[in-house]
């Protein structure tokens, strides 16, 4: 079956419809007030507290397509099936549907709505260890639906088992859909080495919660989340073996090939490459993140620098402009679903640039310093450093080079040279911190709370078109930006932190509500009134002084949160500044 990526997404969430699901709305892909990763990474990101048992406003079926960053796979791109950003069809049942009804819905999408034949289609399911046991259920269930017996792969946990998200919590075995995508007849037996097989689809069943002492118990709320990847499915459908063939990226392709001169045939890995990282980094900025050396910023900053390298090795001239171009075609493609990419186009245009022009500059310089460093068949922790400090070389850059000659960078020597510099968190790639919302801890719920005071008491003192532009909050702290074009004064950050300590004295009931969008906007409560399905959201009020859209946790009332403590403020990127601070 041929079909576009809005057909596909508009079937998709109409056969979900028809089994009584309820369409939720398409996340930030900078995750609100969770910590454990950088970006929304899968369409249940945004829905842990829900899968830990928060009731959601919508009720326990739930589907949507969520947009995504992913950034372990980088080192991946350049090859016909992984993308930094992708969409992701998603269906959940909080408690309600297991795993019977999960694996058939699959299967009657997959090859009944999408026609897509039964002999090209093979799974895997979990092999079973210490903790858990084979998972024969998910077997038999295929089995029944006409997978045969050779098509069924048993694999272990690496391969097979989702979570927790953290150190505890919900986690559970997944059974995962693969497409033979060879054109030859696909061979009886599903073999996982083979790279004709496309993952297409997965199924996570939630039956478990680890607990602090490391074991699985069987959980009260069992879940399942179903996860998608448009860019495979469409690839699939219109008999690509390559996605980046598909409407969604030709178009791109075909402009890279004018700008460099050359065809795509020959030169497949650094036009997907290219096309792959300016895509994620317009989507990214978008969202509010603008390249630097922090976290998300310094994400960005590396696909950009990483595009623009490719583009010179595909001789692609340092006066073209290479970015602009695409960013045109990107959010031609995307502008029906995303139309804040069209809002934020100037902006996208002009981040682009800039990190572009700055990087032209250096670029030739430290490819040529490099070359010299080479000859030592080794790149000191301080060589590796001067590269980043004055040439803009990430470290991913440098190792990338160092790997095309096969010689070694001090990586751990380099990372002991940056701490000395500047507070680059060693987590910007590794995207992992310590706890988030799958942390419903004391302490982490009273930092919840005290977010909602802290927005509160600086919209009063700064002015109403103050609003959130992330935060991440751990046990020990919490971490807050807003949109705020200049240093505040200690007179300001003062009044700001009296106001938040007069509030919890005032001992202040803090009331959870569902309602409707629509509701929440006319009780004037804050947050991103992004959803365009008119959909129930939790609203959190605290008596007389704040009122949020959010997805919690939160204490009950404001005397229980002890003394709230600013430690520091200071720019976050262009217009944007950020709070730390912590309760004492």
């Amino acid at each position: 079956m041929k079909i576009n990526r809005e057909q596909l997404i508009e079937k998709y969430i109409e056969f979900l419809k028809s089994k009584k699901h309820k369409e939720i709305q398409n996340s930030s892909l900078i995750p609100e007030n969770d910590p454990t990763v950088l970006f929304t990474t899968a369409g249940m990101h945004p829905l842990v507290p829900y899968l830990l048992g928060q009731p959601h406003p919508q009720g326990k079926k739930l589907v949507n397509v969520q947009r995504c960053i992913r950034t372990g796979d980088i080192e991946e791109v350049g090859d016909t099936t992984h993308h930094t950003f992708f969409e992701m069809l998603g269906n959940w049942s909080l408690g309600d549907y297991f795993k019977k009804e999960a694996i058939e819905y699959s299967f009657e999408f997959l090859t009944k709505t999408l026609k897509i034949p039964i002999e090209r289609l093979a799974v895997s399911v979990f092999s079973g260890d210490k903790n858990a046991p084979r998972d024969n259920e998910a077997s038999e269930i295929w089995i029944n639906l006409g997978i045969s017996k050779e098509r069924i792969a048993f694999l272990n946990k690496k391969e097979n088992w989702w979570g927790p998200a953290g150190n505890t919590g919900p986690c559970g075995p997944d059974t995962e859909i693969f497409y033979c995508a060879s054109k030859e007849n696909p061979p009886k037996k599903y073999n996982p080495q083979d790279n004709n097989w496309v993952e297409i689809g997965n199924n996570v069943l939630m039956q478990y919660v680890k607990d602090e002492k490391g074991k699985y118990n069987e959980a009260k709320q069992k879940n399942i989340d179903f996860g998608g990847g448009v860019e495979r499915i469409l690839a699939v459908l219109n008999n690509h073996e390559d996605n980046y063939q598909t409407e969604i990226w030709k178009p791109i392709i075909e402009e890279i090939e004018k700008l460099s001169k050359k065809n795509y045939k020959g030169n497949e890995k650094p036009m997907r490459i290219i096309a792959d990282h300016i895509k994620a980094s317009v989507f990214i900025i978008a969202d509010g993140i603008t390249p630097s050396n922090l976290e998300q910023g310094y994400v960005l900053r590396r696909l950009i620098r990483r595009a623009i390298r490719y583009g010179k090795r595909l001789g692609i001239s340092p006066d073209a402009d290479l970015t602009t171009p695409l960013v045109k075609i990107i959010i031609k493609i995307y502008s029906g679903t995303y139309s804040h990419l069209k809002k934020n186009k100037e902006k996208i245009i002009n981040e682009l640039n800039l990190e572009e022009n700055k990087f032209e500059k250096t670029l030739d310089k430290g490819l040529k310093e490099f070359k010299k460093m080479s000859l030592n068949k080794q790149i000191s922790n301080k060589e590796a450093f001067l590269l980043f400090q004055s040439y803009g070389f990430p470290i991913e850059m440098t190792k990338e080079l160092a790997k095309e000659k096969s010689i070694k960078v001090d990586e751990k020597g380099f990372q002991k040279e940056l701490e000395k510099h500047q507070e680059l968190s060693r987590t910007a790639t590794a995207g992992k911190f310590k706890s988030g919302l799958a942390d419903k801890g004391e302490e982490t719920t009273k930092l919840h709370t005290a977010a909602h005071l802290l927005l509160a008491a600086i919209r009063k003192t700064l002015g109403n078109d103050i609003n959130q532009r992330g935060s991440n909050i751990t046990s020990e702290r919490l971490r807050f930006d807003f949109n705020f074009d200049r240093k505040l004064t200690d007179e300001e950050k003062k009044k700001i932190e009296d106001l938040v300590n007069k509030k919890i004295q005032e001992k202040l009931e803090v009331k959870q509500e569902e309602m409707t969008l629509k509701q929440a906007k006319e009780k004037g409560a804050t947050g991103a009134f992004d959803n365009k399905y008119g959909n129930k959201v939790t609203v959190y009020t605290i008596k007389g002084f704040s009122k949020e859209l959010c997805a919690g946790p939160h204490v009950t009332n404001t005397s229980k949160l002890g003394k709230f403590k600013i430690k520091k403020e200071q720019s976050s990127s262009s217009g944007v500044r950020r709070i730390k601070a912590e309760l004492i």
